[in-house]
């Protein structure tokens, strides 16, 4: 049986940089579906009934999502000596959790040894080549580079256009359809490392190379590509680079011979090596990957309209299944608790009353017509001193003190919610811009308040008892045992039978 695979990639809120990961997802979307698998590829999203490939773990991963789901990460950073910076937290993920690499001298720093983990490469991407290409001679940007600039590249930039070539770069960062336009028209890319640790950017080759677009790179001593690249890129020393650029680059010599390493360079095939690696999830699925898929899951913290705030860990809830929630439920129709079903990932989830730690809501008073109904539900859901986080619209036409007024009756006023035993308090406050970064109020695009569930006082409940219509529930003062009542009965009839004789 082979297994579904689901490529997922990390994107803290507004992290437009986690779309370079999606080169990387489609070239092994296209690998391992030329070995039979079904690959969907999702941003945070993890699946319970696939193995879940993560790229970009470094930027934020809850080890305890390992529990529930099956799990490869696929390092495509720089370690060790003179490479990135990362925290412990990714270290300790990557020596205690199943793996994949793109460079051999990566492994030493998580503890790891050649035959430990797949070592993948990227080469060529028959899927980028599906419009013909400009010839080089007529395309307007000279070179082009995409990528983090620091003064060690910025200098180099400044040699190469002081030999009369113009290094184009962005003045944002894009990716995707929207990159791949101009790096077709480009007469080249040019690649030169971020780190002293001199890695080749292979991720950044093999998409321009794919595109029909040569790739001039700078080389070290410590620049060791693979061996599909050593004569498909056009390679500059240090001190050869004003010869290069003054001399050779877009020589008819030089675009013969570029021309001849984009042919070239289409005939590499990298599948021996995903077959390796895809051989490798199957078996880390097959170890215990249908025992998490089995377990029932019992969150403790809820996220409601979920779509461009996907959180991982929680249990992402929403009525419209093309936000990919984790749950497709509207809590402003009849909801029985507790709830025991699937999620959309496949798999074991139970949701009861008074569980929830946390429950955070998007747009509360857009996305849901009846915020009384809502709130009944999420004071039921919440155990006692749990928190809801509401995220509400912040026009210019409304004010801090007209939106929490607009809680009120489920905080200071709390009995005109028929509730008695609890209620919520404002705990604080503030304001965030579109992308979800905290801001002044002058740039405020949202008013999210923080309330916490609290068990009302007994003057609390005497007073909402006093205002609602049926005193909140009156008790059967019923005896429970038949017996004993029977008994009691006899002895009064007794005792008045007695006196009136």
């Amino acid at each position: 049986m082979t297994h579904r695979i689901h490529l997922s990639i990390i994107q803290p809120p507004g992290y437009v940089h986690s779309l370079g990961f999606l080169d990387q997802a489609r070239y092994a979307r296209h690998q391992f579906r030329q070995l039979g698998a079904e690959v969907t590829i999702g941003k945070n999203r993890l699946r319970e009934d696939a193995i879940n490939i993560i790229f970009g773990a470094h930027l934020g991963f809850s080890a305890q999502l390992k529990d529930r789901y099956t799990c490869v990460f696929f390092n495509l950073e720089q370690l060790g000596e003179g490479g990135a910076h990362v925290s412990k937290a990714y270290m300790d993920l990557l020596s205690s959790s199943a793996v994949f690499d793109y460079d051999l001298r990566n492994l030493a720093a998580y503890g790891c040894k050649e035959g430990d983990v797949p070592i993948v490469s990227f080469q060529y991407a028959p899927y980028l080549a599906n419009t013909a290409s400009l010839p080089m001679e007529v395309r307007p940007i000279d070179l082009l580079f995409f990528g983090s600039v620091n003064e060690r590249r910025q200098a180099i930039f400044q040699r190469i256009e002081a030999c009369g070539w113009s290094v184009s770069r962005f003045d944002h960062p894009l990716y995707g359809d929207e990159r791949d336009q101009f790096i077709r028209q480009s007469k080249a890319v040019f690649n030169c490392h971020f780190y002293e640790s001199s890695r080749f950017e292979q991720a950044r080759a093999f998409h321009t190379l794919s595109l029909g677009t040569p790739v001039i790179s700078e080389r070290t001593e410590r620049t060791t590509p693979p061996p599909a690249f050593e004569d498909a890129v056009s390679w500059v020393s240090d001190d050869d680079l004003e010869n290069f650029f003054r001399h050779e680059f877009m020589t008819p010599q030089w675009l013969n011979r570029v021309n001849l390493q984009l042919q070239s360079f289409a005939t590499n095939d990298a599948s021996a090596a995903w077959q390796i690696a895809h051989a490798y999830c199957q078996a880390i699925r097959n170890m215990d990957g249908e025992e998490k898929a089995n377990k029932i899951w019992r969150p403790h913290q809820m996220n409601l309209g979920s779509g461009q705030d996907y959180k991982s860990n929680w249990l992402n809830v929403d009525s419209n299944e093309k936000t990919q929630p984790d749950l497709v439920l509207d809590l402003l129709k009849d909801v029985y608790l507790p709830i025991q079903t699937r999620t959309l990932g496949g798999g074991y989830l139970i949701l009861e009353e008074t569980t929830l730690s946390a429950i955070h809501v998007n747009n509360a008073l857009d996305n849901y017509s009846n915020l009384s109904c809502l709130m009944n539900k999420l004071i039921l859901l919440l155990k006692l001193g749990g928190m809801l986080e509401l995220k509400v619209d912040y026009s210019i036409n409304t004010t801090k003190e007209k939106t929490i007024k607009l809680f009120d009756n489920y905080t200071h006023q709390f009995w005109n919610s028929d509730w008695i035993d609890s209620r919520f308090q404002i705990v604080d406050s503030y304001f965030t811009n579109n992308t979800m970064g905290q801001c002044e109020e002058s740039n405020a695009s949202f008013l999210c308040l923080r309330m916490k569930k609290i068990e009302t006082t007994p003057w609390e409940k005497t007073i909402s008892r006093s205002m609602i219509m049926d005193f909140g529930g009156i008790n059967s003062d019923e005896e429970d045992n038949a017996e004993e009542l029977s008994k009691n009965q006899s002895n009064a009839i007794e005792n008045i039978t007695a006196r009136i004789l």
